[in-house]
């Protein structure tokens, strides 16, 4: 009877695990047919012929390469930007007893349930009467900080014993070299999971470049793979080019989940045989 119930419980997670990745498999393999064949066959896990022309074509005939390097530079200064400043905020929330603190810290998780999309119209406003609008200061500047961020840090740091900054205080460090030289390195585990959500959600940030940019030249990838969604290539279905793009813009981000999900799995494990 244990045999049985192990037996059907892989079966059930394997049979979900399939409905999972079909979807990718099949965005894989219509990336490397002929469009003919991904109009013909479009959920066929096997391309016929097996061709890399989209592949080539996507790199030659669209602004993917353009689109690629304004993700990369947005997505590595907003994170960037993001972790330095929810870490700083969030220890300061966490630890500095200051007027107005407690009032901060609600007003960031009240700013945590507006839904974004209720703010697009003003980023337009505010990004127009600044000058910024069609610009790279447009695209970056609105991001820098997250309250998510620093509501993670600050939940981490409330965590840290007190007596570790006492005794770095004993030593004679100020409250800025006890921040960054002893609790930031303890933080690691919460930095890894911030960079990972933060990367991930600028990486795939749409919204925002609808209404911060318009010239093509400063598109990134979630906008650029909307345009040709959209049909800017012209006729045909174009299968393989969109669904090679979209492949293509997700190499980025799986690397970055599985590299930093080591470190970030194996100081949580460390973290916890600690306690």
């Amino acid at each position: 009877m244990k045999l049985l119930n192990r037996f059907l419980g892989y079966a059930i997670l394997t049979f979900f695990a399939i409905v999972f990745l079909y979807p990718f498999v099949i965005q894989i393999a219509n990336s490397f047919k002929t469009e003919a064949d991904a109009a013909a066959h479009p959920l066929s896990p096997v391309p016929s012929p097996f061709t890399t022309d989209s592949v080539v074509r996507i790199f030659e005939g669209t602004g993917f390469p353009t689109w690629l390097g304004n993700s990369v530079l947005v997505a590595v200064v907003v994170t960037l930007s993001r972790v330095l400043f929810g870490s700083m905020a969030g220890y300061a929330l966490s630890r500095l007893r200051f007027r107005g603190r407690k009032f901060l810290f609600a007003l960031l998780i009240a700013l945590m349930a507006v839904p974004p999309v209720v703010l697009l119209i003003p980023k337009f406003l505010v990004l127009n009467q600044l000058g910024m609008y069609d610009s790279y200061a447009a695209l970056i500047v609105p991001l820098l900080a997250d309250a998510t961020g620093v509501f993670i840090m600050k939940q981490f740091f409330d965590s840290v014993p007190v007596s570790v900054e006492e005794a770095a205080r004993i030593d004679g460090a100020g409250a800025f070299r006890t921040f960054w030289s002893v609790v930031l390195p303890m933080a690691r585990p919460a930095l890894i999971a911030v960079t990972i959500l933060m990367f991930t959600g600028v990486w795939n940030e749409f919204p925002h470049t609808l209404v911060a940019v318009q010239d093509p030249g400063l598109f990134t990838l979630p906008r650029g793979l909307a345009d040709l969604v959209s049909g800017s290539l012209g006729a045909g279905t174009q299968y393989p080019l969109k669904l090679g793009a979209a492949l293509l813009a997700t190499i980025p981000v799986a690397i970055i989940f599985v590299v930093f999900q080591r470190y970030f799995v194996r100081d949580a494990a460390e973290g916890a045989d600690k306690g």
